[in-house]
């Protein structure tokens, strides 16, 4: 299909224009971003008032009309816009278990619109993932095609591993620890999270920026600190690295599931997530967190940055640590490069109602994913918190 030759003929999208500005020091869990609305600020001044014009009857000019058909021809083609119409309403509302208003009985346009409100507001309900639709019209039919998406708000999945390798050495904690080295594994190799000592990752050049600016600024009482704090990153990254680079740790994965004894309450909580891990392996095992990121169009004619979004490799990674001087540095470096975008990229399907088959499914994998990934940053500050 000639996708140059569509146009869209009606829409349904709800507003999601947040813009992230700045990371918020939250306590636990993933880490928030502040947001706000970019865009011009009302006018201070008072508008100047317009008055009515004297010729009250001018007024007619002012309303505006629906179209009459006016030619067998447009008639006809209206008959087959409603046909088809109908036809994909028809699929998409069996797709997604709606029974849709009976609204054919309404004049065109009319019964269009109203169909279009009621799946709309039927499906919001029905689906956790939707996000908007649209009735596309090229040169042989008119359809419709969904959109659906996990909404990641302005959050930072960002995964600390100065508590996991602080954990392998807790004689109280090993094994724990141990199992979430496969669930880390899990997530460096098959979900294909990016890690921050991989040069191609996001993070890898953020922490290179601080350590040039150490090195090139005057020596401080606090100069030192910020160079263990690096070095320790360096080391401990590498470390845990090399625990997660083997992939026996997901051949051993059920195993070591079904002998590990929770201790106390802590325990128990990272066996859930191990366990939920292994399910979604089971599920999905060679789904990657990048499988259904979107792909923006091109517009060559909009050059506004408002419309550049913040990649998930961005926002999604292992790191070394959410606390100390060193995240609160890498904190700053980030806000002002997220402050530059609109939005947040978030893994987006599209699903095409023009009766050919449908090959996208749901995003049962994404939304059991971002869970897994949010119980885990919390059960990694937590044991900071706590353990220490």
């Amino acid at each position: 299909m000639n996708y140059a030759t569509q146009h869209y003929i009606g829409s349904y999208q709800p507003t999601r224009t947040e813009t992230t500005t700045a990371v918020t020091p939250t306590v636990g869990r993933v880490r928030k971003l502040a947001t706000k609305t970019k865009g011009r600020k009302p006018s201070a001044e008072r508008q100047a008032e317009i008055r009515t014009n004297s010729n009250a009857t001018n007024g007619i000019l002012k309303c505006t009309f629906l179209p009459k058909l006016k030619t067998a021809q447009s008639v006809q083609a209206c008959q087959k816009t409603e046909r088809d119409f109908y036809n994909s309403l028809s699929r998409l509302a069996e797709h997604y278990s709606i029974e849709p208003m009976q609204t054919k009985d309404f004049g065109f346009p009319y019964n269009m619109v109203l169909a279009m409100w009621d799946m709309e507001t039927k499906v919001k309900r029905a689906n956790i993932n939707w996000d908007s639709f649209k009735l596309v019209q090229n040169s042989k039919k008119t359809f419709f095609v969904s959109k659906e998406s996990y909404n990641v708000g302005t959050t930072l999945y960002y995964i600390p591993i100065m508590p996991l390798f602080q954990m392998l050495n807790d004689p109280k904690r090993k094994k724990t620890a141990q199992l979430l080295i496969l669930v880390c594994s899990y997530l460096y190799h098959i979900a294909d999270v990016p890690y921050y000592r991989q040069e191609d990752s996001y993070l890898y050049w953020l922490y290179e920026m601080q350590k040039d600016w150490i090195e090139q600024d005057d020596e401080t009482d606090e100069s030192e600190t910020y160079k263990s704090e690096l070095r320790n990153a360096e080391y401990i990254g590498d470390r845990i690295e090399q625990k997660l680079f083997n992939r026996i740790n997901l051949k051993i994965f059920e195993q070591r599931l079904s002998r590990f004894k929770s201790l106390d309450t802590f325990d128990k909580e990272c066996w859930q997530v191990a366990c939920n891990t292994f399910a979604l392996y089971t599920e999905y095992p060679n789904a990657t967190i990048f499988r259904n990121a979107p792909r923006p169009e091109q517009d060559p004619y909009n050059n506004d940055d408002e419309n550049e979004t913040i990649g998930m490799e961005k926002y999604i990674s292992f790191i070394a640590d959410t606390k100390g001087w060193l995240y609160e540095s890498l904190s700053d470096n980030i806000n002002n490069e997220f402050n530059e975008y609109g939005a947040m990229e978030e893994p987006t399907i599209s699903k095409q109602f023009d009766g050919s088959e449908i090959t996208a499914t749901d995003l049962d994998f994404e939304n059991r994913l971002f869970a897994l990934l949010n119980d885990l940053c919390g059960l990694l500050y937590d044991y900071k918190t706590t353990e220490k």
